[in-house]
């Protein structure tokens, strides 16, 4: 059995020690679980990566809390969101001639941030610390910075949303701060972090 009947798994590995239980690529045919694992305490780490990946392009969500783009627009049926992604593994064949799984999970451990800030009271003062990021935390946050960099790419623009996912997604898989939003993400969270050790 084969991603989109197409992109074979069976050989795929994490190379990210940390990730290696977070990040499942099994082999779907249509990768939907329709809620079956949402019981379980940690379902999403049991999710297939490309439906992780689909239903984090269906809401990216805001970036920070200034709401500067919506993603409104976006919410709808999943047959439409996985066609997006179809279309854009397709083109990242195109361009690469690489199984587009191994590079959607090259890019997840490339945008997963490793240190974040958190904020706590003490008194009237509150106090930023940098903390080691969770490995669920972290592909959550790479899912959800890149699809926030494809939204953003193509929100207004030209560019469809095909394109601004494929780019973003092998931007990322060439860990390029130049051409990636989620690189630059990640690396802005990590000096941030190591600017309040």
């Amino acid at each position: 059995m084969k991603i989109f009947n197409k992109w074979d798994v069976s050989g795929l590995t994490v190379n990210d020690p940390g990730l290696r239980n977070y990040i499942t690529i099994a082999p779907s045919l249509f990768p939907k679980s329709s809620g079956r694992l949402s019981k379980q305490q940690f379902y999403k780490s049991k999710m297939n990566i490309v439906e992780r990946l689909i239903t984090k392009m269906m809401v990216p969500g805001h970036k920070s809390r200034k709401h500067f783009l919506t993603s409104g627009r976006v919410v709808g049926r999943y047959i439409t969101t996985f066609n997006i992604v179809r279309k854009a593994f397709d083109k990242i064949y195109e361009k690469l001639q690489k199984n587009p799984v191994e590079v959607l999970v090259r890019a997840i451990e490339n945008a997963a941030v490793r240190e974040e800030i958190a904020g706590y009271q003490v008194g009237g003062i509150i106090i930023r610390r940098a903390v080691i990021t969770s490995p669920q935390r972290r592909v959550d946050a790479g899912l959800r910075i890149i699809a926030q960099a494809a939204y953003k790419k193509a929100f207004g623009k030209k560019e469809t949303i095909v394109d601004a996912l494929t780019n973003e997604i092998i931007a990322t898989y060439n860990n390029d701060n130049q051409k990636s939003d989620a690189i630059k993400e990640r690396e802005r969270l990590e000096k941030e972090a190591e600017g309040a050790r």
